[in-house]
């Protein structure tokens, strides 16, 4: 049906040439959007342009409706008004879906809607596919993500969620700045991927005849050598890439956001985090309490530290910072949680705390990792087991990570060595050696508190799955 209408617009399209009209011209200077134009005085002449959404042709009256990016407004064609050979011209070859830009004056109609009495039309784009006339059903949601241009204009309040992301992150940047950190860039390609346990994307260097990664972190290891060079408060906002699984909560191209802060450590860091969460939130949406997942969460009361072993070990009776890597083995398996048998002793641990976080409501801070899961976090001098790590746990997920950084160089180089060993061992999620981030290290890096957020946290605020809060979702190519 679909096609049989394409033939027709083609045939229109090859007809409109013929008459010497442009189909496809280069501008149209539009004075007004459509909002701006249904709030004009009646008798205001106005110079607009968009979408025609439907066409409802009545002999010498002709009313449509006309969408752009503001608002969806009615237009009318009079003969009386455009004269016979324009109207007749105007019903025979404009379509739904083709753009149009008119000149008019404002009205209402003894109906009561405003809308404009155009005076001179111009085909401003030709439509060569009609707009879908409704989405439903399971198959559809899929087709949604696939064809989002489509979804936009079937959906026009989709867009809504679309500003407030980019109001979500400009207000992060905002904050950011105004406490005197440096929005910074740091390299998407690295020939060492680190700062973070995922693993990464290869691709190759023709030039340089060399494989690269696709970075996993915003350059955690590339800031923290700002450090090393004298910068004392950084941040950057852009993209990481992750080849793991997918789901409601895990892409494989996203944002994210991390900092830097010289002569901080992880308390001080918890204190502006906390501060910034607020402040983006607030902007964002006018409000601070939320429905997450069946959650009830209130980022604006006074968020509490919990302990990572102390929540495993009342959840799940099993100290982990004590236990063998048999004994959570086991309790894994009394836990029907999927692992895999070979993964390293910090690996299974993490898996074990990841079942506990899924019951916490949140805001909370969670404290006092084991420095096993932790390899470049500064250990804590009171337990030199545990680091000065923490996570900001929201509606069962991690919402943030930050610690005071490791910069010793000597513990930094041990702990990669340790990473190192997990990777030959079969787990492509461990950390890389980076001799020459050690090596930077080794020049002395001041004292330094690093945190960062991903776009979870806003697909969590809009209580979406991520896929849906990305403007354009990575699909498998249709067959």
């Amino acid at each position: 049906m679909a096609q049989d209408e394409r033939k027709i617009r083609l045939e229109k399209l090859k007809k409109i040439r013929e008459t010497g009209v442009d189909p496809y011209p280069a501008k149209f200077d539009k004075k007004q959007s459509l909002q701006e134009a249904y709030n004009s005085k009646l008798g205001t002449k106005v110079q607009t342009a968009g979408r025609l959404m439907t066409i409802r042709d009545m002999g010498k009256l002709c009313f449509c409706h006309l969408m752009d990016e503001t608002q969806k407004m009615q237009i009318a064609l009079q003969v009386d008004k455009i004269g016979q050979e324009a109207y007749d011209w105007f019903v025979k070859n404009f379509d739904m879906g083709d753009f149009v830009g008119i000149v008019g004056e404002v009205f209402k109609t003894h109906k009561g809607e405003i809308s404009i009495l155009v005076e001179k039309y111009t085909l401003l784009t030709k439509a060569l596919r009609p707009l879908p006339e409704k989405w439903h059903g399971l198959v559809d949601e899929e087709l949604k993500l696939r064809k989002r241009y489509l979804d936009f204009i079937a959906n026009p309040e989709l867009k809504e969620l679309f500003y407030r992301k980019a109001k979500f992150w400009q207000a992060t940047r905002d904050f950011l700045q105004a406490k005197g950190f440096l929005e910074v860039e740091t390299p998407a390609l690295e020939t060492t991927v680190g700062g973070a346990d995922a693993e990464p994307f290869v691709t190759h260097h023709n030039a340089l005849d060399i494989d690269l990664y696709l970075r996993i972190s915003i350059g955690e290891l590339w800031q923290k050598r700002l450090m090393v060079a004298g910068f004392e408060k950084t941040f950057e906002l852009g993209r990481q890439f992750r080849n793991e699984g997918m789901s409601r909560e895990h892409l494989q191209d996203y944002t994210q956001m991390e900092c830097y802060w010289a002569y901080a450590d992880y308390n001080g860091m918890m204190t502006l985090v906390e501060e910034m969460y607020k402040k983006i939130i607030k902007e964002t949406y006018n409000k601070l309490e939320f429905t997450i997942g069946g959650f009830t969460v209130d980022f604006g009361k006074k968020w509490e530290k919990i302990d990572y072993i102390q929540t495993i070990k009342k959840d799940y009776d099993i100290d982990v910072s004590k236990a063998t890597k048999d004994a959570i083995i086991k309790k894994l398996k009394d836990l029907r949680i999927d692992f895999a048998a070979d993964l390293a002793k910090p690996r299974l641990i993490d898996i074990l705390w990841k079942q506990v976080r899924k019951t916490i409501v949140g805001p909370v801070f969670l404290i006092n990792h084991p420095v096993d899961v932790s390899p470049l976090a500064k250990r804590d001098p009171k337990d030199p087991n545990k680091v000065q790590r923490f996570q900001i746990i929201v509606a069962g997920s991690e919402m943030g990570n930050g610690y005071s950084e490791l910069n010793d160089p000597l513990d930094q180089e041990e702990r990669f060595k340790e990473q190192a060993q997990m990777r030959e061992a079969g787990d492509l999620e461990a950390q890389m050696m980076d001799q020459d981030f050690v090596e930077a290290l080794e020049y002395g890096m001041p004292p330094t508190a690093g945190f960062g957020f991903s776009e979870r946290l806003f697909s969590f605020l809009e209580n979406k799955t991520a896929r849906e809060c990305q403007i354009f979702p990575l699909m498998r190519p249709e067959k």
